[in-house]
């Protein structure tokens, strides 16, 4: 009759080893989500921040030295910290930074063929109203065509546009040290 009871007490705590493990799991699985969730949210408010920064970064190298709008630009990979893409966000690359040259600041983008072919040139023609390039008076620099795309595929609702980030800042001397 020892034996029985021994038994039953043994048979009694692997049952309430197994829920344990039910409720472990099921618990686990929200734990995990909420975190997966917190975390993804923390990265996308990092994206859209960083798009506002990397915009910054690439206007203000644009108005110190001259730079062209390739994908290979140094302004662009110096925005995104000597990078074609943004560490920790992929989704914005030097293909989404858009760099113009403008007449004034609410003015439109100069055409490549009015544009001066050196710093030097620039600082004549700003200075020269009869000269054949427009003077450079502000670099417009903008961010747009990136989606944010989740890291974790639980959250594929979370594959949003990133907000276009345009800055415009003044020209200086672009590189010209005469």
């Amino acid at each position: 009759m020892l034996k029985v009871i021994k038994n039953s007490r043994q048979l009694s705590q692997h049952k309430e080893q197994g829920a344990a493990a039910v409720e472990f799991a099921i618990i686990a699985l929200i734990l995990f989500t909420l975190l997966f969730g917190v975390l993804e949210f923390g990265r996308m408010f990092y994206v859209f921040n960083t798009a506002q920064e990397v915009t910054r970064h690439a206007a203000r190298e644009a108005v110190v030295r001259w730079v062209d709008n390739s994908s290979t630009s140094p302004a662009k990979t110096l925005a995104l910290f000597g990078r074609t893409a943004m560490p920790a966000g992929a989704e914005i690359t030097t293909n989404n930074i858009n760099i113009e040259y403008l007449e004034t600041a609410t003015g439109s983008a100069i055409p490549s063929g009015n544009m001066p072919p050196s710093p030097s040139d620039n600082i004549a023609a700003c200075l020269d109203p009869t000269s054949t390039y427009d003077c450079i008076a502000y670099v417009r620099v903008s961010i747009t065509g990136a989606t944010y795309a989740p890291m974790v595929s639980l959250f594929p609702y979370l594959s949003v546009p990133i907000p276009a980030s345009t800055v415009t800042m003044p020209a200086e001397s672009m590189g010209y040290s005469g």
